[in-house]
């Protein structure tokens, strides 16, 4: 099992980049570096220019594999999505009880990232906070329609979808599953954000933990179905 979870490889839809940064060592560099300055610097001031420079490489070349820095925010966030969704199906594949198995899901997807050896080049601790600051800069633009249309959000869709189905599984006759699971999602990222920046508009804290809100407002809207 470990073997084959260190061979897992992250799918991104190859709209996103022009050359897979996966298939070399400068692409896996340009990712590694970018995570490293986006959060050192945020996403507006961070340019290929000065990416090059870190990687000592040609600005020219970092273009060879993404179009510009909206797509490589893509790429990053597409990423992050798979990597949680990866996750998240390893963790709840084989366990039958309906609580926890959406009690398990919704841990992975709000709780705090540790760092995962399995990849190397990809600090999920400062990706994570990447999504937390920027991610609503890839799809808050003019071009939304048109590139999910192309399917550049399909990840985090898919992975929304999943546990929209964990939810159904536990109250079918709730009304509004898809809308509850994108809001933990979603929420998950705002509370985190609100606990460092505004800590007045949110009350989780050094105690109380997104994870624990999102139980709490899971679990008390929803009912069990009758048939267990």
């Amino acid at each position: 099992m470990e073997r084959l979870i260190h061979s897992i490889r992250i799918g991104i839809n190859d709209k996103i980049y022009l050359k897979d940064p996966e298939s070399s060592d400068l692409g896996k560099r340009i990712i590694e570096q970018s995570i490293l300055m986006i959060d050192e610097m945020g996403f507006e001031s961070f340019t290929f220019r000065k990416l090059g420079e870190r990687i000592k490489s040609n600005e020219s070349s970092i273009y060879r594999y993404f179009e510009n820095k909206h797509k490589l925010l893509l790429y990053l966030a597409s990423w992050y999505w798979g990597w949680l969704e990866y996750k998240m199906v390893i963790a709840t594949n084989g366990i039958a009880n309906k609580i926890e198995k959406l009690q398990l899901a919704i841990e992975i997807l709000t709780q705090t990232v540790e760092e995962d050896i399995s990849f190397s080049h990809i600090n999920e601790v400062l990706l994570n906070k990447i999504v937390i600051n920027e991610y609503s800069k890839s799809y808050l633009t003019k071009e939304v329609d048109r590139e999910n249309k192309d399917g550049y959000f399909v990840i985090y869709k898919r992975l929304v979808n999943r546990l929209r189905e964990m939810i159904v599984l536990w109250d079918d006759q709730y009304p509004y599953p898809s809308s509850l699971a994108s809001t933990i999602l979603e929420g998950s990222l705002h509370q985190y954000f609100l606990q460092e920046h505004f800590p007045m508009l949110t009350d989780c804290n050094e105690t109380t933990t997104p994870t624990e809100y999102f139980m709490d407002l899971v679990f008390r809207t929803l009912k069990p179905n009758s048939n267990g």
